[in-house]
C-alpha cells in the first residue's frame, strides 16, 4: 500500500486513463476524501479506498482503475 503521507491535500486525482476523479481533500485512515468543490466530483464529498491508489507523483494521485470505475464505485459521503 501507498504511504499516506504521499498523498496530499489539493493533489488531482486520476484513473489509470489519466482522466480527472477529483482533488485530495483529506486522507482518512483508509479512504481518500475528494474535494466537494470539484466538478469532476460533482460538487459532493465522496470517499475512494486507499487501496486503489497505484502511485503518486508530484501533481497526482494515480489509481488502478479507470475514472469511469472509480466514479461508480465511490461512496457519497453523508
Amino acid at each position: 500500500m501507498i504511504d499516506a503521507s504521499q498523498i496530499r491535500e489539493h493533489l488531482e486525482v486520476v484513473g489509470s486513463d489519466d482522466r480527472h476523479v477529483g482533488r485530495v481533500d483529506k486522507v482518512l485512515e483508509t479512504d481518500i476524501e475528494l474535494a466537494k468543490l470539484d466538478l469532476g466530483a460533482g460538487f459532493k464529498h465522496h470517499l475512494i479506498p486507499r487501496s486503489w491508489v497505484d502511485y503518486v507523483d508530484d501533481e497526482k494521485v494515480h489509481l488502478s482503475l479507470t475514472a469511469d470505475a472509480a466514479k461508480a464505485a465511490w461512496r457519497e459521503k453523508h
